[in-house]
This record gives structure tokens, C-alpha cells and sequence, in this order.
């Protein structure tokens, strides 16, 4: 059976605090990465920077600067399966042309120093 998180169409939300900042309309998956368009809200434009930030350090292969970034979004916003309930731990780019990709676990990643 297919897992309906997965289902093109599905609305992932992202959260700061109790405050709904974006949506994710999944348009595909790419094991184990997750695709969808971006809608942002008002409150996401806070964090607009740091996923812009990581972009450019992924792109120059900065992998320490990419890896800050990473921690400053995980501490600071949730996401939430189509169903509300939470995600344990996921790793989120959200790119300037409105798209995203994400993976996600049941529990926390072990965070390995590279």
C-alpha cells in the first residue's frame, strides 16, 4: 500500500512555534527525498535567509556552513505530516524558484561530526 504522506498532492505544513509559516504540496519523490511546491506565508519571509544561505553553501559545497544552516532551521521550525501529526526529524531545503525537497525519519537523525 502506498504511503499517503507520499501521495502527489499531499500538504506537508511548516511551523514556527503555533504559527503555520509555509505549505509543501508534494509533486513527486525520489527516494529519499520528497518534492513539492512551496507556498509561503507571511511569517515565512523570517526565515526565507537561512534556506537561502544553505542553498549557496550546498551549491560552493560548504558542507560546515551548510550543516549551521541546517541546525538553525531544525531548532527554530517543525513540520507536519499531511494527517498534523509532527515529524520526528527532517532535513528541508526550500529553493528561491517556489520548490522544495526533504527527507524525513520516524526519530531523530544521529548527528555525525564530519
Amino acid at each position: 500500500m502506498a504511503n499517503p504522506n507520499l501521495t502527489t498532492g499531499s500538504i506537508w505544513r511548516l511551523h514556527h512555534g503555533d504559527q503555520e509559516i509555509a505549505r509543501l504540496t508534494v509533486t513527486g519523490a525520489d527516494m529519499p527525498w520528497i518534492h513539492a511546491e512551496v507556498e509561503t506565508l507571511p511569517d515565512f519571509e523570517e526565515f526565507r535567509p537561512a534556506f537561502a544561505e544553505q542553498e549557496r553553501a550546498i551549491d560552493e559545497e560548504d558542507w560546515e556552513r551548510a550543516d549551521a544552516c541546517y541546525t538553525q532551521i531544525r531548532s527554530a521550525l517543525a513540520l507536519t505530516f499531511p494527517d498534523g501529526s509532527p515529524v520526528a526529524e527532517f532535513m528541508l531545503h526550500i529553493h528561491d524558484d517556489g520548490t522544495a525537497g526533504w527527507r524525513w525519519h520516524d526519530e531523530p537523525f544521529d548527528v555525525v561530526d564530519q
